[in-house]
């Protein structure tokens, strides 16, 4: 049984389309609805981990990854 991680998602509208990053582990990707975004990021990281040897994993892997807001002068 493969051990499960919990990583985070971000996702925002680029015109058509939307965007979906993983900070953690800089893999983006993409789709026409959020739901499709979220799935093929799910499978881009799962691919990675598949793929990707454990020195690539632990370079690439932040486990230190907050997201917040800021108000900024404009």
């Amino acid at each position: 049984m493969k051990e499960k991680k919990e990583l985070t998602a971000i996702i925002e509208r680029e015109g058509d389309y939307y965007v979906a990053l993983c900070p953690e582990l800089d893999i983006a990707s993409q789709g026409d609805s959020i739901e499709e975004s979220r799935t093929n990021l799910i499978e881009a990281i799962e691919l990675f981990f598949e793929t990707a040897s454990a020195t690539e994993i632990n370079q690439r892997l932040h486990d230190d990854v907050l997201i917040t807001r800021v108000k900024v002068s404009v």
